[in-house]
């Protein structure tokens, strides 16, 4: 019985997977990250997904702030951080986001304020698309691991 479990959630971890990569949302850089991930290291994917995030949400919240202002002027600083931003989601295989940072990076290279603040609610929304179905896939890792008799140090 215990072996059906674990499989039945392997199976379900494939299928959130599968999807993922059909949308788009994840790229090759996401299963050569998996790759990195062994026995001495058993949380690495979940660790540098947690520091993606971490990092993001400074960037994004950033961004927020200087396209608040009103008068702001300095598209170029927008670019650095959504270089940085490109930069990290490509790592981690976050094709979607990776994608949708470039459009909005096209927008501050043509110092459009209206494109730029579209650019963000695009980037946000795919930003919390995948930070949410990451949740999904590493809740299903450790309730598998669980059911596998295995203690998951998350």
């Amino acid at each position: 019985m215990l072996g059906l479990g674990v499989d039945r959630l392997q199976a379900d971890i494939n299928r959130l997977l599968a999807s993922l990569f059909h949308q788009g949302v994840l790229d090759e850089h996401f299963l050569q990250l998996q790759q990195l991930q062994d026995e001495t290291s058993p949380t690495f994917v979940y660790d540098v997904i947690n520091i993606y995030f971490d990092e993001s949400e400074k960037l994004l919240r950033n961004l927020r702030f200087l396209l608040m202002d009103r008068e702001f002027s300095d598209y170029k600083k927008i670019g650095l951080h959504l270089n940085q931003l490109v930069g990290s989601s490509s790592s981690i295989g976050a094709r979607r986001v990776r994608n949708v940072c470039v459009a909005f990076r096209s927008a501050a290279e043509l110092s459009n304020r209206p494109g730029c603040l579209r650019g963000l609610e695009v980037v946000e929304h795919e930003y919390h698309y995948l930070k949410n179905m990451m949740h999904e896939l590493f809740q299903l890792e450790q309730q598998r691991l669980l059911a596998a008799g295995v203690r998951y140090p998350m």
